[in-house]
């Protein structure tokens, strides 16, 4: 109980790292989607919106990712991530249960935010609380694709944390985040994660479809990180980005600082 008392503002982070990610989503959906947008009205290709919205997103979870919140927590917001980071045991049930909790928790808060802000604009058809739904090709290619690109998602972060390179996993994830919006939403609306896609499905209340998001990005990230151990990645923390002046609750880091402190004082 102790533990988990002490680990509350990580779990807040959590909460609030995919709220601000679901504000960012629903505002650029409006700006992009709507209408009434001029934006809209000016760019009539549907794949040049997705590409600016996939670089709106990219750098969304970028900028989330290497900020001083995302460097606490360890930037998952996303359950599927959480869940199977636990399976390889590098994160404990209860900070994997607090942090699930608070993603879906933040995700829910920021389209109640969003919505405020928005008004029905956010409810218009056209832009549907950015709802994730199987494209026109149907359910079975939609929980395919999600499968696939969670699946590479989760290989790229388990292959890079623990190596050299890992200081550019936020990069590459917000890269392929940007790329699959482009490219692979026509298919699965490209969610990869199901606090996301439950917070958009609560707004719009459409639940029809929402057990593709909850099976498929499991699914795709369980195997992506067992082909990544299979390819011999590093153990490694489940931060995404692991700066030294922030405290670690899963690796036990704790800033030179706040180790200073702790010392005994020499007289």
């Amino acid at each position: 109980m102790r533990r988990a008392v002490d680990h509350l503002p990580e779990y807040a982070i959590e909460a609030l790292l995919l709220g601000t990610f679901m504000l960012s989503a629903c505002g650029f959906g409006v700006l992009l989607e709507h209408p009434g947008s001029m934006v809209h009205q000016a760019l009539p290709d549907p794949f040049l919106r997705r590409a600016l919205m996939g670089g709106a997103m990219g750098l969304t979870a970028v900028a989330l990712i290497y900020s001083p919140w995302g460097g606490r927590s360890g930037a998952h917001f996303n359950p599927s991530v959480t869940v199977v980071f636990y399976r390889l045991g590098r994160i404990s049930g209860p900070d994997a249960l607090g942090y699930v909790a608070a993603q879906f928790a933040g995700g829910v808060t920021g389209v109640l935010v969003a919505s405020a802000l928005l008004g029905s604009r956010l409810a218009h058809p056209a832009v549907d609380f950015v709802v994730t739904r199987p494209g026109e090709r149907g359910v079975a290619l939609a929980f395919v694709a999600e499968v696939l690109i969670s699946a590479l998602v989760m290989l790229t972060v388990v292959s890079l944390t623990g190596t050299r390179l890992a200081r550019w996993t936020g990069v590459v994830c917000g890269s392929l985040v940007a790329l699959f919006i482009t490219f692979e939403a026509p298919l699965s609306g490209m969610s990869m994660n199901p606090a996301r896609s439950f917070a958009s499905a609560w707004g719009a209340g459409m639940w029809g479809m929402l057990w593709v998001y909850f099976l498929a990005p499991p699914l795709g990230m369980g195997f992506g990180a067992w082909l990544a151990m299979r390819l011999k990645a590093p153990a490694a923390c489940p931060k995404l980005h692991h700066p030294e002046s922030q405290r670690c609750i899963f690796c036990g880091h704790r800033p030179a600082t706040a180790v200073a402190a702790d010392a005994p004082v020499r007289v």
